[in-house]
């Protein structure tokens, strides 16, 4: 399609494109910090129809028996061809309409209208013949984002684009249907959250959870409240700007009185005015064990994973190589675990909305059978002068507000504030928040503090601590650099761990796997090399692990000899499994995403007198027993 067809919107829209006085800065010089699509310096395009190129898309209608997403062929032409030719896919299709005509806040010299960037894009030599024939097709995997979409057929590479060529709009039969179901568990262990997005206000449709308990006749339905944000709830560019797109609303439902163990079938929908239903996929999922409950409890733990790309798109293997494999890993192995803990860094949008829908597109196979918990990370709330722990622009202007948004935990106070308590059997998980402080004296130290002592031990014998940055131990090279293998302050919370005997710290944000022994104060509370696959009795310390190895770009440890608490590395795309069936064994694995075989692991094996004596500073000194 020529430049005969192009909306006057999208010639408006681009124009103002070149007025742009400045491009997209990105905080993070990484490359595996670096979101692609901030490399396309769209303040500098141009339109320049050509009548001689030409792009179409096919088919025109997606989802017309209820998918929520769709592959579509895109056909390109143009008489120059070179390696600076590249597809964008837009949404809307005018290419202007995700912008609101008022400016930034703060930003004076964003003009109104500045256009949003792709959702995804290919180079044009993707195409194995298009630099000798000009032409080719490429397919690209669409989902439903409550609009319209459009592909443009660029030239002049990344620094300076030049629009030739606008496709015809495609769309899903329809677009505010609900999508991406996701589970969280509630703030009582019987309790399972239900999440999702859709285009429909509450003015517009009802939103609800039909549900049954498996071998029951009857349904019920229980309603969702519903939230969104605007671009006046984030703190900064790309979100407030070219990044920013509608984020839809999002639903979120609570079933309640779960029986223990049980199986449940459900299935989002909205009731519409007429009385008629928009439903959306129905699944199965199995409510949780009863706190202290023994049976087969399996629970996957990593961070740090961000978005695949089943279509080749956007050169995601450069940012995020191992995201897609450690999905497609996650859901081949459904079967044998229970809940995943997605420990920060979830979706490295980095300011560019769109990708948040993709993400939840991404892990729905997974989050809409078990519960997907997860925590906040730098890429999710750090921006400078918010509140936080650090200053930085890691989340590029999200400031936490998406990720905030699109999932629920139980968090005492609210999502603002990212830590809280999870039961799951035989296991306690008390999750922190490292982009707030955790020293002594602040709330979130409180809230850690009596979310280890709730436990009861002989109950729940399986002391879990989960957070984003390294609070404890970790060789990765910018550590020790800094010589304090961890992130500063962060051994703060160490009395804590040793005062209430927590047997395992889970953390991402560096992008290896690391464990040590157990460990208090750099020493070693078990001793030699051979003695760290298998613990028994007392291990008088916390077991650190670091696992923010679910996709994102791999980073290499410290040189020289290893600290003598690191027993065990590897620099593979993988997550960390426990296993427990009883109150007295507990196995560890670490799972590589390409093959599925375990690479490192350990048992602890003890009674409960163990978990009770006393070790250095686990109990108070004034008393007998130390």
């Amino acid at each position: 399609m020529g430049a005969s067809a192009l909306p006057a919107l999208l010639v408006a829209a681009l124009l103002l494109m070149a007025a742009a006085a400045t491009a997209m800065t990105v905080e993070d010089s990484a490359p595996d910090n670096i979101q692609p699509l901030s490399t396309l310096n769209l303040a500098a395009a141009q339109v320049a129809m050509d009548s001689a190129s030409a792009i179409h898309a096919s088919p025109d209608v997606l989802g017309k028996d209820g998918e929520d997403s769709a592959w579509v062929t895109v056909n390109f032409t143009t008489p120059s061809p070179s390696s600076d030719h590249w597809i964008g896919l837009f949404s809307p299709a005018d290419f202007s309409s995700g912008i609101g005509s008022a400016k930034v806040a703060g930003e004076g010299d964003a003009p109104a209208g500045l256009p949003v960037g792709p959702i995804k894009y290919k180079l044009g030599n993707c195409e194995p013949d298009f630099l000798r024939t000009g032409g080719g097709n490429t397919s690209f995997l669409v989902i439903n984002q409550r609009s319209d979409y459009a592909f443009g057929l660029f030239s002049g590479g990344k620094d300076n684009p030049k629009l030739l060529a606008v496709s015809n709009k495609i769309s899903f039969a329809n677009p505010k249907a609900p999508v991406f179901p996701r589970l969280s568990q509630g703030k009582q262990w019987n309790e399972m959250a239900v999440t999702w997005t859709s285009g429909y206000n509450i003015g517009e449709a009802y939103p609800f959870v039909e549900w049954r308990m498996k071998g029951e006749e009857t349904s019920k339905r229980t309603p969702a409240g519903t939230l969104t944000f605007t671009r006046g709830h984030l703190c900064g560019n790309p979100a407030r700007g070219q990044g920013y797109r509608d984020p839809g609303f999002v639903h979120t439902a609570f079933l309640k009185d779960l029986w223990p163990n049980r199986e449940y079938s459900y299935q989002i929908g909205h009731e519409l005015q007429d009385g008629t239903v928009a439903w959306g996929k129905a699944a199965t999922f199995r409510a949780s064990p009863y706190p202290g409950q023994a049976s087969l409890q399996r629970v996957v733990v990593f961070g740090d994973m961000g978005l695949g790309a089943k279509d080749g798109s956007s050169e995601l293997q450069g940012f995020q190589p191992g995201a897609q494999v450690t999905t497609d890993r996650l859901v081949k192995d459904l079967p044998n675990y229970d809940a995943v803990f997605h420990i920060g860094d979830l979706s490295y949008a980095n300011g560019f909305l769109a990708q948040w829908d993709q993400f939840t597109a991404q892990i729905q196979p997974i989050a809409s059978k078990v519960p997907y918990m997860v925590a906040s990370g730098n890429h999710e709330r750090t921006y400078m002068d918010t509140g936080g722990f650090y200053n930085g622009n890691d989340s590029h202007g999200e400031c936490g507000v998406p990720a905030e948004t699109y999932f629920y935990v139980p968090a005492p106070a609210h999502r603002g504030k990212f830590w809280y308590a999870a039961d799951y059997g035989m296991f306690r998980f008390c999750v922190g928040d490292t982009e707030h402080d955790w020293r002594p004296g602040t709330e979130q130290h409180a809230f850690l503090d009596a979310c280890f002592a709730g436990a009861d031990r002989k109950h729940q014998p399986w002391l879990v601590f989960l957070a984003h940055r390294p609070l404890g131990y970790s060789s990765n090279d910018f550590y020790a650099q800094e010589g304090s293998f961890a992130e500063p302050m962060g051994r703060a919370l160490q009395p804590l761990w040793q005062r209430h005997r927590v047997d395992l710290a889970v953390y991402g944000h560096v992008h290896n796997y690391e464990r040590t022994c157990p460990v208090y104060e750099n020493t070693c509370t078990v001793k030699g090399k051979d003695r760290q696959s298998s613990y028994a009795g007392a291990m008088g310390g916390t077991i650190h692990v670091v696992a923010g190895t679910g996709g994102a770009r791999l980073r290499s440890y410290a040189g020289g000899a290893w600290p003598q608490w690191s027993v065990a590395r590897n620099e593979s795309f993988g997550y960390v499994k426990l296993t427990a069936s009883d109150h007295s064994s507990m196995r560890f694995e670490f799972i590589h995403s390409d093959d599925g075989a375990v690479h490192d692991a350990f048992t602890i094996t003890r009674d409960y007198k163990d978990i009770m004596a006393c070790a250095v500073d686990s109990c108070a000194p004034h008393t007998l027993a130390n």
